[in-house]
């Protein structure tokens, strides 16, 4: 915002402010728009575009602070599956039992780890 201020400055302090806020809203609803959504339903998974059958998931477990910051850099598996939001510290890591799949888990950043844990158990 405020390089966008500074381009527009000149012309008007008012365009500038105007165009800075608007690039803010716009970075804020591309932010929005492009997330991936975590849904549980019908016996599937579904991060974003990926899903996996719930006859699949093995073990579920949340990761908060340094623990998630470990998992999600030192500690990862270099096959693991991962949707990863920066913004959003806790993670819930879920196991993949099918042995014909060579990813091991799967790491997702969520702002609800135990409600994503306790609907993956119900199904």
């Amino acid at each position: 915002m405020p390089a966008t201020l500074l381009i527009f400055l000149p012309l008007s302090p008012l365009i500038g402010a105007l165009a800075g806020l608007g690039m803010w809203a716009g970075s804020l609803a591309v932010l929005w728009f492009f997330s991936p959504v975590i849904q549980v339903e019908e016996g599937t998974l579904r991060v974003g575009n990926a899903r996996i059958d719930l006859a699949f998931v093995g073990e579920t477990h949340a990761f908060r602070g340094e623990e998630a910051r470990h998992e999600k850099g030192p500690g990862a598996h270099g096959l693991a599956w991962m949707s990863l939001r920066p913004w959003i510290d806790p993670v819930v890591k879920i196991t993949v039992t099918d042995s014909d799949d060579p990813t091991p888990y799967w790491l997702v950043s969520t702002r609800r780890p135990e409600e994503l844990m306790s609907s993956l158990v119900k199904n």
